[in-house]
């Protein structure tokens, strides 16, 4: 078999064996958390009778592995069980909504921002650190580093608040909420998300462009870098000709943990804007412990970020020569 096909490989099954390690996490560190739903909906009014009854309707009631693997495979096809809160007020009845059609909406905003900025923070992160590294230890250079490293030294909801204060407060160019709803047009979706968007784009676009930065500048020093110097080539034909073909795999990695945190992250970003997606959702469901909710949010984030880093590492696999040959 190639080498890089049987490298792929171990790296899906390793995926799927993290995913499912995750899953076990996941489920057992809810079954601890103290209380329970029972008690949060019924509160000092709670009785063991009471409790018992409202467990039994939900099932909880039953051994948790068995719980375990129901969901665990109602999950693979894509249903994550009933919603805690939408039973709550029937116990079975018609009102009960499935989690599935509860994230879906949630689910496709918060894609909408993740796509939204990477369109934007890519494509200049990458531009940015390719000109640093064009232009080393330059006043643009110097600029440029300072500002990324403040950006990454500042919090996200401090971020958050500085371009509230001055987009929306002062200039009033945004509004400083982006409620979106199930009515809002495309564009609309498009200018209410440009806050929400603008502050992930800040945050991320600083990592990206260092290691684009530091990648390309590692590789300068290399003998065939310094042959295509004497060969009469440009910086710029040398950078982009030679040097970044070959940095593709730590800046693929960086792009793609870049990109996994746009979906897992922006649980901040989207209670600060009161964003709609499902980072805020799973706040919400914690607060209600709708648990078959946050577990669902959860697992979404862990296979997203796992799907991401596969997709890296198998970049970073094909990009390198030494993997296309055997030992």
């Amino acid at each position: 078999m190639n080498p890089v096909i049987k490298t792929v490989l171990q790296r899906l099954g390793l995926g799927l064996l993290t995913l499912f390690a995750v899953s076990v996490i996941i489920f057992s560190t809810l079954e601890l958390l103290p209380g329970g739903f029972a008690q949060a909906i019924l509160g000092q009014g709670a009785t063991p009778e009471t409790v018992a009854n409202i467990n039994k309707s939900l099932g909880l009631d039953r051994p948790a592995v068995t719980r375990y693997f129901e969901w665990v495979g109602g999950a693979v096809q894509g249903e994550f069980g009933i919603s805690f809160a939408s039973a709550g007020s029937g116990w079975g009845s018609s009102n009960a909504r499935h989690v599935s059609d509860i994230i879906a909406p949630r689910l496709y905003n918060t894609f909408f921002l993740a796509a939204m900025t990477a369109i934007i923070a890519v494509p200049i992160a990458l531009a940015l650190g390719l000109l640093c590294a064009l232009y080393r230890n330059s006043w643009f250079d110097r600029i440029a580093n300072a500002l990324t490293l403040t950006t990454i030294a500042s919090p996200e909801f401090f971020v958050a608040y500085i371009l509230v204060f001055f987009l929306a407060v002062k200039l009033r160019w945004f509004p400083p909420l982006s409620t979106i709803s199930d009515t809002t047009s495309f564009w609309e979706h498009i200018y209410k998300a440009v806050l929400p968007s603008l502050t992930l784009t800040l945050v991320i676009i600083a990592h990206m462009m260092r290691m684009t930065r530091a990648s390309v500048i590692s590789l300068l020093s290399s003998p065939y870098i310094e042959m295509a110097k004497l060969k009469g080539l440009t910086p710029k034909q040398v950078i982009l000709r030679h040097a970044l073909p070959n940095a593709w795999a730590p800046i693929a990695t960086v792009i793609a943990f870049n990109l996994a945190y746009l979906v897992v992250g922006v649980v901040v970003v989207e209670v600060v804007f009161t964003y709609p997606g499902i980072g805020q959702l799973m706040v919400d469901s914690v607060s209600k412990r709708d648990m078959p909710v946050v577990q669902a949010c959860a697992l979404i984030f862990a296979a997203t970020y796992i799907l991401l880093n596969l997709l890296a590492d198998i970049v970073s696999i094909v990009t390198n020569p030494r993997l296309l040959h055997p030992k």
